[in-house]
């Protein structure tokens, strides 16, 4: 066995619903932290309430070292704790009776994991600005938002509302998620209190520390005004203020096809970070240093990923897919990836047109391996293929082909964010609902693409009058249907594996190349 995809305990502690998570729901957290930059150090408590499904009487916290879980109390009495690894199973004294709302308060201390290469290898990245002033930012998808904090560690239970108090010393900002509550004076440091007024995945908390000054704006959306904050570096104030004019072209575009803003009561804002962002709910953090492009870069090389700042669209794009349709599980990441790279092309689609649209899409494949299925091990915390995001995009901008219909297809998407809204969800819940909405079954389409490397190949060859098609490399019942242009005229095909045919007139066809398929005249 490939000893990087073996499985271990811990793997399983931190990828699956556990018997000491599954029998509580969680309702609210209270983090309260001190961060001392100097020592790279945090303390502090979380205080969490929740609801009883099931009677038992050992819950599962999760904190990774070397941080460490330092006391549980419930009801002012201390518990008994017992780890392993990162797990840290709590036995209750009190009795847990059904539909009971219960708190429990977590204290905590130490030098959390710092960021490896943020955010992809996250942790807490202390770094310094120009002017020599602290620059801290937290990231931690896939890692574990337990790299910095304790929490039920498992996205597949979402805190419906939280309050996020973060003490830092003087002449220091922290922001974080949803809207700022107030800044408590003290004499040497202030806390910012901030509260998330939403449902919010654990990785999507952040903290964010430095020598920000902000600027405002309104958006007026779908549900009315959204406050837009932006908080970045002092000395780039001015250049922020030229640049994030993006921001409400983005939320123009993205309410066109997904529906409203998903959290209008916790705001937007775009915090500028050490790294190069991620998608913390309602607190965007942005580090494409002012540039169009992926730092400067098209990553579909053919100029229109210049048209646009790819973190402040990316990130953006996951406030619908990641943070308001969230995975139960990192298996199924292609959910947030795959949807949001694709959300880059209908920002295109929306200001630029369709062409547009599918040109960028279409140039992105040149960065997909077909090395590694998209859909990753379940239960154990294991993401699959990078290729979800251009391949991810590529299977929905193919599946919006087969749709044939732009304005059904706005609605299927649109559709997803109303039916899933403040969910966590399966592929196959994804799947189920685009088929269905389609009137048409994807399941070997999703089949192919999420579950194969085999890129489908169509193959032709012309004789007496007629052309002979098929399917080849692919999965046993793959029934995709595939558009070719035939003398301008545009004929719909349901190859098999199987030789088809149809009469034609000249023998000189096209492949719709918004379709990721690949083709092969044959020599029968």
């Amino acid at each position: 066995m490939d000893p990087k995809n073996s499985t271990t305990r811990q793997d399983t502690l931190r990828g699956s619903i556990t018997a000491e998570r599954s029998w509580w729901d969680l309702n609210y957290y209270h983090l309260d932290i001190s961060v001392n930059p100097e020592k790279k150090y945090i303390e502090g408590s979380n205080l969490v309430y929740y609801t009883v499904l099931n009677s038992n009487n050992v819950l599962q916290i999760d904190l990774q070292e070397p941080l460490e879980l330092l006391m549980a109390k419930q009801e002012g009495e201390e518990l008994e704790i017992h780890k392993e690894g990162n797990a840290y199973f709590i036995t209750l004294k009190k009795d847990q009776i059904l539909g009971s709302l219960e708190k429990i308060k977590l204290f905590y201390k130490g030098n959390p994991r710092e960021a490896v290469n943020a955010p992809w290898d996250g942790g807490i990245s202390w770094e310094k600005d120009d002017n020599g002033n602290h620059f801290i930012a937290s990231s931690c998808q896939g890692l574990g938002a337990s790299v910095w904090w304790p929490n039920k560690d498992h996205m597949y239970d979402e805190v419906d509302s939280m309050k996020i108090s973060v003490n830092v010393p003087k002449g220091l900002t922290n922001v974080s998620n949803g809207r700022l509550l107030e800044i408590e004076e003290k004499s040497d440091s202030n806390t910012f209190h901030w509260f998330v007024n939403n449902p919010i995945n654990n990785y999507g908390v952040n903290i964010n520390i430095g020598d920000y000054v902000s600027f405002s704006e309104v958006f007026n959306g779908e549900n009315g005004n959204l406050d837009l904050d932006y908080f970045v570096l002092s000395y780039n104030l001015d250049k922020a203020k030229v640049h994030f004019k993006e921001v409400p072209k983005m939320l123009d575009a993205f309410e066109y096809w997904f529906g409203p803003y998903p959290f209008y009561d916790d705001g937007y804002k775009i915090v500028q970070t050490p790294y190069l962002g991620m998608e913390h709910q309602s607190s965007i953090t942005y580090g494409n240093k002012f540039m169009k492009g992926y730092l400067g870069r098209d990553l579909s090389r053919t100029g229109w990923g210049m048209k646009f700042d790819y973190i402040i669209i990316h990130e953006s794009g996951h406030e619908w897919f990641a943070n308001n349709i969230t995975y139960k599980d990192i298996a199924d990441m292609w959910i947030h990836e795959g949807f949001t790279t694709y959300s880059e092309n209908l920002y295109l689609d929306y200001h630029y047109g369709k062409q547009a649209s599918s040109e960028y899409v279409i140039g992105t494949r040149r960065g997909i391996s077909n090395t590694k299925t998209i859909i990753g091990e379940y239960d154990v915390n294991r993401e699959g293929s990078g290729d979800m995001y251009s391949k991810g995009a590529n299977l929905l901008h193919t599946i919006r082909a087969i749709c044939g219909d732009d304005e059904k297809w706005r609605n299927i998407l649109r559709g997803l964010n109303k039916e899933f809204y403040h969910k966590t969800v399966t592929t196959k819940e994804i799947e189920n609902y685009i088929s269905k909405s389609m009137n048409f079954d994807l399941s070997k389409v999703f089949d192919q693409y999420l579950r194969d490397v085999k890129i489908p190949l169509f193959e032709y060859y012309f004789e007496n009058g007629k052309i002979y098609y098929k399917w080849s490399n692919v999965i046993t019942g793959f029934d995709m249907p595939l558009e070719i242009s035939l003398d301008n005229k545009i004929i719909k095909l349901f190859p098999e594996t199987d030789w088809k045919f149809i009469t034609v007139s000249k023998d000189n066809i096209k492949i719709d190349k918004n379709y990721y398929v690949n083709s092969s005249k044959s020599l029968k």
